[in-house]
C-alpha cells in the first residue's frame, strides 16, 4: 500500500470517531459506556438537544433536503433520529443517577472528616497521657520536646586547658563539624600554635587566638543523650576574674580544670593562684556541683600514671570541702583535653588500667535533676546587650517563667517592655523558664538605656531596688583590719558597683551562727559578720538569700583579690534620690 492509500485510510478513520461528544466529569456519570471509537456516527446536528423538537427538526429536514440528494435522505434522518434519542437515553441516565452519586459522595467526605476529628481526638489523649516530654504532632518540639537544660562553666589556672576541652567536646558532640576543625587547625599551624587550634571554637576574638588567653566568657551548647548543656568558657587570669565571676554566676555546675604537668598544679593551686580562687568563687556564685578534671594527663611527664593523679587529688580535696562542698557534689576524673581521652570514649585499659569509670560525657548525661524556682516570680538579671534590629539583652532566668508577648517591667529604672523575640541557646523558642539562658529581643526600650545588672519582672511582682542593704560576710583574705567606711567593688547577680561598710553591726560565731560581739570597731581575717553596705553609684536590684537564693550572693573584691563573700539578709528602704533613668 502506497503512502497516498496509507493517508486516504487514516483519514477515513478519523473520520468516524466520534469529535462531539459531551466533554467528560470525573464522577458524573460512572454507569455510561465504554466509548469505542467507530462506533457510532453522529451528525453535526446530534448536540441541538435545547432547542424546540418541532423547529429543530423542521430545520434539519430542511437543511438536509437542500444539501443532500433526495435518495439518502430518509436514510441519513432516520440514522441522526436515532443517534440523538439514544444520547437523550443516555443523558436520562446520568440524570437519574447524580443525586445518589452526589449523596454517596458526600457521605463519603462526611466519613472522612469524622475520621480525622477521632483521629485527632485520640492523637491527642494519647499526647496528654504522654506528659511534657514528647512534643504533640503538629506542635512546635522547639519547647516541648526539649531535653533537660543544665548551665556548665569551665573554671580553673591560667592554661589548665579549659578552652582545649570545651572546644573538643563539643567537637566529639557534633557543634562543630570536620571541616572548620581543619580550618582552625591550619591557622593555628601558620602561626606556630598547633596546639591552640581546639580552644578556638571557644575563643572566637582575635586577642584570645593571638595570646592564647581567654579574655570574655565564651558561649556555646553541646546535647548529650538525655540532657542540653549550655557551655560558660570563663577567663583563667587573674586580670579578668571579674568576668569569670559574671559567667561562674549563670552556672549550674562547674568543671574546675587542674593542669597534671609538673609544676604548673604547684603554680596554679599555690597562695596567689587562680586554682584556688575559682573555686571559692564558683561555690560563692551557687554552684552545686563540681567536677574536677586533671587533666594532660598524656603529658610525657605525666604518661597516665596514678601516683600524680592521687597526688593532685589529696591536695584538693581538703580545701574544696572548706570552700563548701561536701563528698557527694565533688567528683574527680583524668582526662587528657588535647587527645580527647575520657572526654567521651575511654582510654585502653593497658595505658590507663587504675581508673575504669564513666567517661565525663557519660556522667553529665546521668547526672540527678536539679530543684528550680519555676513557680515563683520571674527575675531574669541582663548579663549583656547589643543592638541588633533592636534591643537585645541577654541572660539567664533566676526564677519563674516567660514567654514570647509578655509584658515585662525592668528595674530598676521601671521601663514597661515587650518581646518580641525569644531564643533560647540560638534556637527560635516561645517560651522559657528557671534555670534557661535566654537572649530576648525587647520593644519600649533601647540599648543605651539598658545596662548589666538591670533585672526584668512582671509587672504586678517587681524586685526590690535599694542603695542600701545588710548582708552577713565571711573575711576571707586581707592584710589589715576592715572598718567602717572601707570601700570595695561588689559583685551582685550580674551586678558590679562600688560599695562601702556604713556601719559593722556584729560579729557572729562561725559554728553556731550566733552573736559574738554588737557594733564591732572592726574586722580582721577569718572573721563572720553582718555589715551595712551602701552602694555608691545609687539604686541596684537586690534580692534576699532566703527568697532569691542567685539574687542574694554577694562578693567583695579589692585590689585584684577576693576580700569577702557572703549573702544578703535584709533589704532597707533605699536613701538616695539618685535614679538610673
Amino acid at each position: 500500500m502506497s503512502w497516498e492509500e496509507e493517508a486516504s485510510q487514516l483519514g477515513n478513520d478519523v473520520s468516524k470517531l466520534n469529535i462531539d461528544a459531551p466533554v467528560f466529569v470525573p464522577g458524573r456519570n460512572i454507569n455510561a459506556p465504554a466509548f469505542v471509537p467507530g462506533q457510532q456516527t453522529f451528525t453535526p446536528q446530534a448536540p441541538a438537544q435545547k432547542q424546540e423538537p418541532s423547529v429543530g427538526t423542521s430545520n434539519a429536514e430542511e437543511a438536509m433536503e437542500e444539501d443532500k440528494p433526495a435518495s439518502s435522505n430518509d436514510n441519513t434522518t432516520a440514522a441522526a433520529a436515532a443517534s440523538v434519542s439514544q444520547v437523550k437515553d443516555q443523558k436520562m441516565d446520568s440524570e437519574q443517577s447524580e443525586p445518589s452519586l452526589q449523596s454517596h459522595l458526600m457521605k463519603s467526605v462526611k466519613d472522612s472528616e469524622m475520621q480525622k476529628v477521632a483521629s485527632n481526638a485520640s492523637l491527642l489523649s494519647s499526647d496528654a497521657d504522654k506528659g511534657d516530654d514528647e512534643a504533640p504532632s503538629g506542635r512546635s518540639a522547639k519547647v516541648d520536646t526539649r531535653k533537660e537544660h543544665l548551665s556548665l562553666v569551665f573554671v580553673g589556672h591560667v592554661d589548665a586547658g579549659k578552652s582545649t576541652i570545651g572546644g573538643h567536646l563539643l567537637y566529639l558532640t557534633g557543634m562543630v563539624d570536620q571541616r572548620t576543625l581543619e580550618k582552625y587547625e591550619r591557622e593555628a599551624k601558620e602561626k606556630n600554635r598547633e596546639t591552640w587550634y581546639l580552644s578556638w571554637a571557644l575563643d572566637t576574638n582575635a586577642e584570645e587566638r593571638e595570646k592564647g588567653k581567654t579574655v570574655e566568657v565564651g558561649r556555646a551548647y553541646f546535647e548529650t543523650n538525655k540532657k542540653h548543656f549550655t557551655v560558660l568558657d570563663a577567663p583563667g587570669h587573674k586580670s579578668f576574674v571579674p568576668n569569670m565571676i559574671g559567667g561562674a554566676s549563670q552556672a549550674d555546675l562547674a568543671i574546675l580544670v587542674i593542669s597534671a604537668r609538673k609544676g604548673e598544679f604547684e603554680t596554679g593551686f599555690e597562695k596567689g593562684g587562680q586554682t584556688r580562687e575559682h573555686a571559692m568563687l564558683v561555690k560563692t556564685a551557687g554552684v552545686r556541683q563540681l567536677i574536677v578534671l586533671i587533666n594532660k594527663m598524656d603529658d610525657p611527664t605525666v604518661q597516665w600514671a596514678e601516683q600524680r593523679y592521687e597526688e593532685c587529688k589529696s591536695k584538693l580535696t581538703p580545701f574544696l570541702r572548706k570552700c563548701g562542698f561536701a563528698s557527694s557534689s565533688l567528683y574527680f576524673m583524668p582526662c587528657s583535653g588535647l587527645t580527647g581521652g575520657w572526654l567521651r570514649d575511654s582510654v585502653p585499659e593497658d595505658v590507663c588500667p587504675w581508673y575504669r569509670g564513666p567517661t565525663l560525657l557519660d556522667y553529665l548525661d546521668q547526672m540527678p535533676t536539679l530543684s528550680r524556682l519555676s513557680d515563683a516570680p520571674l527575675r531574669l538579671p541582663i548579663a549583656d546587650k547589643y543592638r541588633d534590629m533592636g534591643t537585645i539583652v541577654m541572660g539567664r532566668i533566676e526564677a519563674g517563667r516567660l514567654k514570647q508577648g509578655d509584658q515585662l517591667l525592668m528595674m530598676p529604672n521601671r521601663v514597661n517592655v515587650d518581646i518580641v523575640g525569644l531564643w533560647w541557646d540560638e534556637l527560635d523558642v516561645s517560651q522559657a523558664e528557671s534555670g534557661d539562658s535566654v537572649k530576648l529581643k525587647l520593644r519600649g526600650v533601647e540599648e543605651e538605656e539598658v545596662s548589666p545588672g538591670f533585672v526584668l519582672c512582671h509587672q504586678p511582682t517587681p524586685c526590690h531596688v535599694t542603695d542600701i542593704f545588710d548582708a552577713k560576710i565571711m573575711i576571707l583574705e586581707h592584710k589589715s583590719i576592715i572598718c567602717a567606711g572601707y570601700s570595695a567593688v561588689l559583685h551582685l547577680h550580674t551586678c558590679v558597683e562600688e560599695v562601702s561598710i556604713k556601719l559593722l553591726i556584729c560579729i557572729l560565731d562561725k559554728k553556731t551562727g550566733e552573736k559574738q560581739q554588737v557594733r564591732p570597731k572592726f574586722l580582721k581575717q577569718d572573721q563572720l559578720a553582718v555589715v551595712r553596705l551602701q552602694v555608691k553609684g545609687g539604686n541596684i536590684c537586690v534580692e534576699c538569700y532566703s527568697e532569691f537564693p542567685q539574687m542574694g550572693r554577694v562578693t567583695l573584691r579589692d585590689e585584684g583579690r577576693t576580700v569577702a563573700i557572703g549573702n544578703v539578709v535584709k533589704i532597707l528602704p533605699p536613701t538616695s534620690s539618685v535614679s538610673t533613668d
